[in-house]
């Protein structure tokens, strides 16, 4: 057969292959229901923070688990930077094993210990442990560990689709629970006796807490500060952040896999002449909070990808003390562009301007795939 019989063979399969793509494509629905969200009645929030209340001590401490594989990145250092920056707890990231922690789909961080050296420090066990999702949802010393923290009688919080991981160690059999909307049929096949709970961006049943999509580390923090400190503390986090309020409504019927997404990130991943990097300016003492919102959002659209630049050598330490690792100095690896982390403005208002930065730049097909990826009702 010549080379040019080849060549077209390949493209032969290549558009066979698009084209059952396509007519799967063509047979999700044509678009999410603008739909909003009916809000909770007071004493479900009530009896929220009741369950969450700190199990053990006056001032919790509190894990945030992830392996060095891939952890991802809002899951890890929102509830990391929103509980710090209120004060009310001692809050310690941890990973599997020394080393850097690689977080997805961006930045990358060192954590504070290994499960091994905060076990040696604190035998009697965490009072609460955050799961972000992971790369793998059945990591062994995870699981175990995870395990070993719920029967010391820590609260177990598992973000987004840290869900998964927390069922995977057995802790959702027979409760109530959410996840991430992409990722809810894996945890149900998983675990079986799961009663899902709709139209509830985090739900709380018998020393578990899970949430929706990675945004919802936002109200999923402040309701713990408003467990462990009261209201007006958790208001005043609040207003630091940008969030003029939150609760647990949800709207989930509005996130679902529909045409338009499934067409925009097709196209986008074959637009492969026109990706870029993205570079985000790491500074001494920014804010790790909208860090991981803009960075995660860029790495969302199938366009770009966020690289973390420093002026020097060495981690770069966030406000709250997050150590990021940059991937590459200014001078030796100049972006296709940079873009902000909106140091002037609160987080949340941080993640709406990306929003917007991301349709000026892409269109806002592919800004509403980055909402759709965080499950960010807009």
């Amino acid at each position: 057969m010549s080379k040019r019989s080849v060549v077209g063979a390949g493209l032969a399969v290549i558009a066979l292959a698009l084209a059952g793509f396509g007519g799967w494509v063509f047979s999700l629905p044509p678009a999410s229901p603008a739909l909003k969200a009916t809000p909770v009645p007071p004493d479900e929030m009530d009896a929220m923070r009741a369950a969450l209340k700190p199990p053990k001590r006056e001032r919790p401490l509190v894990a945030v688990v992830g392996i060095n594989d891939a952890t991802e990145t809002t899951d890890y250092l929102v509830p990391t930077g929103i509980l710090r920056r209120a004060d009310v707890a001692d809050v310690f990231t941890l990973a599997t094993e020394p080393g850097p922690v690689q977080l997805f789909p961006a930045l990358t961080v060192e954590a504070d210990a290994t499960l091994a050296q905060f076990d040696a420090r604190n035998p009697e066990g965490a009072d609460y442990v955050i799961v972000p999702a992971m790369s793998r949802d059945d990591d062994p010393r995870v699981l175990r560990w995870l395990q070993g923290q719920a029967g010391k009688g820590a609260i177990i919080i598992g973000v987004c689709a840290g869900a998964k991981v927390v069922g995977a160690a057995g802790l959702l059999d027979g409760k109530r629970a959410t996840t991430h909307w992409y990722f809810l049929n894996d945890l149900l096949e998983r675990s079986p006796s799961i009663t899902y709970v709709a139209d509830r961006r985090m739900v709380m049943d018998r020393g578990v807490a899970t949430t929706t999509g990675i945004s919802a580390s936002m109200p999923m923090m402040l309701t713990l500060i408003d467990a462990i400190a009261g209201r007006q503390k958790a208001e005043a986090v609040a207003r630091d952040l940008g969030l003029p309020a939150w609760d647990a409504s949800h709207a989930s019927a509005a996130f679902k896999l529909t045409r338009p997404f499934a067409a925009t990130v097709l196209s986008n991943r074959l637009a492969f002449w026109q990706k870029e990097q993205v570079g985000v300016n790491l500074e001494p003492g920014m804010d790790e909070v909208s860090l991981a919102l803009v960075a995660d959002a860029w790495s969302r659209t199938y366009r770009s990808r966020a690289v973390a630049l420093a002026q020097a050598p060495g981690a770069i330490v966030t406000r709250s003390g997050v150590r990021v690792i940059p991937d590459a100095l200014a001078v030796e690896r100049p972006a296709d562009r940079h873009v902000s982390t909106f140091a002037d403005q609160p987080p949340a208002n941080a993640l709406d301007q990306a929003l917007l930065s991301i349709t000026e730049q892409y269109g806002a097909r592919t800004a509403e795939v980055v909402a759709m990826q965080l499950e960010y009702p807009r």
